[in-house]
């Protein structure tokens, strides 16, 4: 029997890397999707693409619908608007509309087909699910939303089977960060609280996505689980 995993926003970054994580294992299918046409283009070996806008609440049904049974949904789908863009009202309401609502979207759009197969979903939570953000406040509340969304499914979908979980990451080098790691005292910042002295990597992220999402992890659900090299210990 197939096992499928759909990684939501899985075309770049940390959710690239957990598809190509999954993908290659015998009698697994992967789907990544993106928002764009463009950005499913060129994905890891053994990973199909599909083009899905989260903040499209029509398409995300009619999307998910098509899985008759779905036994891993991870939702890395996500943004961050730098230069305090995100204290103005319309970046603020979008990056919510993105960042939590698009992953409440797609979890209640699944629910059917991960039922049947008394599958699971990993969230991406982030470090900013614990601290707040001075620049980026709508980053920071949509994640401390994704972890209280992921606690509350937990809880009302454990009946039928289905567990529901979070990755935290922690700094880790993509896109959405350059920034930061092109700016040496921020940087340098960010290492100097990191015990482990480094930026993570996006398929540090992959192990940890796996276990919670295999038959190792039939007894963890509500969880939020740092990958984060100890910065939220320190």
């Amino acid at each position: 029997m197939t096992r499928t995993v759909v990684v939501v926003g899985g075309s770049s970054g940390i959710g690239r890397a957990i598809a190509a994580g999954f993908a290659g294992g015998e009698g697994t299918r992967v789907v990544a999707t993106g928002h764009e046409q463009s950005a499913v283009g060129d994905l890891p070996n053994g990973v199909e693409g599909a083009v899905l806008d989260v903040r499209d609440a029509e398409s995300v049904a009619l999307f998910f619908a098509a899985f008759e049974s779905l036994d891993v949904l991870i939702n890395c789908a996500g943004v961050i608007r730098r230069n305090k863009a995100e204290f103005r009202q319309q970046d603020f309401a979008d990056v919510l509309d993105i960042n939590l609502n698009g992953t409440q979207r797609c979890c209640e759009a699944a629910h059917a087909a991960l039922k049947v197969a008394g599958g699971c979903i990993i969230n991406t939570a982030s470090m900013l699910t614990y601290f707040g953000s001075a620049t980026s406040p709508a980053y920071a509340a949509s994640k401390g939303g994704v972890a209280q969304l992921t606690k509350s499914l937990a809880m009302a979908w454990a009946s039928d089977g289905i567990r529901v979980n979070a990755i935290a990451p922690g700094w880790i080098a993509t896109d959405l960060t350059r920034a930061l790691t092109e700016d040496p005292a921020r940087s340098d910042a960010i290492l100097s609280r990191t015990p482990m002295k480094r930026w993570g990597r996006p398929d540090d992220l992959a192990g940890p996505a796996r276990f919670l999402a295999s038959p190792e992890a039939a007894f963890v659900t509500g969880a939020i689980l740092p990958v984060d090299g100890g910065y939220s210990a320190s």
